[in-house]
């Protein structure tokens, strides 16, 4: 949804909207209407600015946003490889 890159639901994080509010689904299985995400910061930051309360068909509430905020800041930033070592392209622009 952030960046819009087709990819198996299963390498996805799902966000769900249930009566309990909106949360991370890390199983997939909650019961809720739900929008994947990719596991990087980068798509993170563009649904929460609007795609992601369309695809949930919701207002988020500022603590829903701060909650999600916070595990995107746990993610990844595209650049970045599993290991914690940087990309090529990132080392040779000395990132």
């Amino acid at each position: 949804m952030g960046c819009r890159e087709v990819l198996p639901k299963r390498t996805l994080i799902r966000i769900v909207r249930n009566p309990q509010g909106v949360q991370v689904d890390r199983t997939g299985k909650l019961a809720g209407r739900g929008a994947y995400l990719h596991d990087r910061k980068s798509c993170w930051d563009k649904g929460l600015k609007g795609p992601l309360s369309h695809a949930l068909k919701t207002t988020l509430t500022e603590e829903e946003r701060d909650m999600l905020s916070a595990f995107a800041a746990t993610l990844l930033t595209s650049g970045d490889q599993a290991d914690g070592s940087l990309s090529t392209e990132r080392q040779a622009d000395g990132g």
